[in-house]
């Protein structure tokens, strides 16, 4: 059982949940994110695409319902010892044939359920079904952040993982800045940033690394088909190092070939913005104070932002993102707590030249402020 945290943190984890659940008036909680699997029991998987549940009672009972390929993968990652399997079939109706059996057997007629109804492992069909299922049965209520918001804060052990994918980050910009020359074909740097990952012991990310140039560099999403890079280019990367499925991404525009003055100072500009950012996140403070630390250096600088969030909390995520909760937009209330880690991707963007420069960043925050975790140079990137 390769469970990558002792067991007596993960039991601590779900004695947390527990109170929160309590907190709540909750008699149990039906869990749809396999990040909160993850985190509560070390079960690791892909199988949530389709439909699996894990039970979580407040006397700390654990069922975990999923199909039978994932019986042997949850007996292999994870401490959970009571796996129930769902059958295959065309009118197959988990929720009422299985889940709702557990949840009788479980004593939870009649009780409060809370359940992960923003979910990536709850499809609306599913949840539809859910719904039915249970209706009459028991009173089920959104519970949708009670894990995430324990998983915010991270433990000595998962910041080892994270500084751990902090190290893998920077070996992936080095060989990213190493290849990003005139002729280099985007393949072949995309091939060496996610190898230096894996020979560092490392993961798939929760997202495609981004990788554009040429007029998708100033794209923020990946894209499909590569191409090669020109005498007089630009090179947009967002990637993150991962171990343990903890992220700790990065973002840097590289100048290839050509110099280009209004492109360096339009650097210099995102540079700004990222250390204003910094400066705002602190214990204690809304970290929507960032957002707003951006956009008065971007504004100052004559530019205009084009984004209505500039970065999120970082952790351990599943596909189809790396994006954890909560989000850095104007006015976001939360307060930054020691042990958050944020991604700021702070950029400076003209649409009429065909310009972008970004710069971007994961930090911890600390007692007093925040710690850069990445090592690598935040100096302009520029290959001949």
């Amino acid at each position: 059982m390769p469970l990558h945290f002792a067991p007596e943190e993960l039991a601590q984890r779900r004695q947390k949940t527990v109170d929160a659940m309590i907190a709540q008036g909750l008699d149990g909680l039906l869990m749809f994110r396999q990040e909160s699997m993850y985190y509560l029991t070390g079960f690791d998987t892909f199988g949530y695409v389709f439909f699996q549940c894990l039970y979580l009672g407040v006397d700390g009972t654990l069922t975990l319902l999923t199909r039978a390929p994932d019986l042997r993968q949850a007996q292999y990652t994870s401490m959970i010892e009571d796996i129930r399997v769902w059958r295959d079939a065309a009118d197959a109706d988990p929720a009422r044939t299985d889940l709702k059996p557990i949840l009788e057997e479980h004593g939870c007629k009649g009780g409060r359920l809370g359940v992960e109804w923003e979910a990536y492992g709850l499809t609306g069909r599913n949840a539809m079904r859910l719904a039915a299922a249970l209706g009459g049965f028991c009173e089920l209520t959104d519970a949708s952040e009670l894990v995430t918001r324990l998983r915010a804060v991270k433990s000595p052990a998962e910041l080892a993982c994270v500084r751990k994918a902090a190290a893998l980050a920077d070996a992936t910009l080095e060989e990213a800045a190493r290849l990003a020359k005139p002729g280099a074909f985007e393949g072949d740097i995309l091939a060496a940033m996610q190898g230096a990952v894996f020979k560092g012991d490392g993961d798939y990310p929760g997202n495609e690394f981004i990788i554009g140039s040429g007029p998708a560099a100033r794209l923020a999403r990946y894209q499909s088909g590569r191409r090669t890079l020109s005498g007089d280019d630009t090179l947009t990367i967002e990637f993150a190092g991962v171990y343990r499925h903890y992220h700790s991404a990065l973002y840097r525009t590289i100048k290839v070939g050509k110099a280009n003055p209004k492109h360096e100072a339009m650097h210099k500009i995102a540079r700004e913005m990222l250390g204003a950012g910094m400066e705002a996140l602190r214990p204690g403070r809304p970290v929507g104070d960032v957002y707003d630390a951006f956009e008065r250096v971007i504004l100052a600088g004559g530019y205009t932002p084009d984004n209505f969030a500039y970065g999120y909390a970082l952790g351990t995520t599943f596909s189809p993102n790396w994006m954890d909760w909560p989000m850095l937009f104007s006015g976001n209330p939360v307060i930054a707590e020691p042990g958050m880690v944020f991604f700021q991707h702070p950029g400076v963007r003209d649409p009429a030249a065909g310009e972008s420069a970004v710069v971007g960043e994961t930090v911890l925050v600390t007692e007093d402020g925040v710690e850069r975790l990445s090592k690598s140079s935040l100096d302009y990137l520029r290959n001949s």
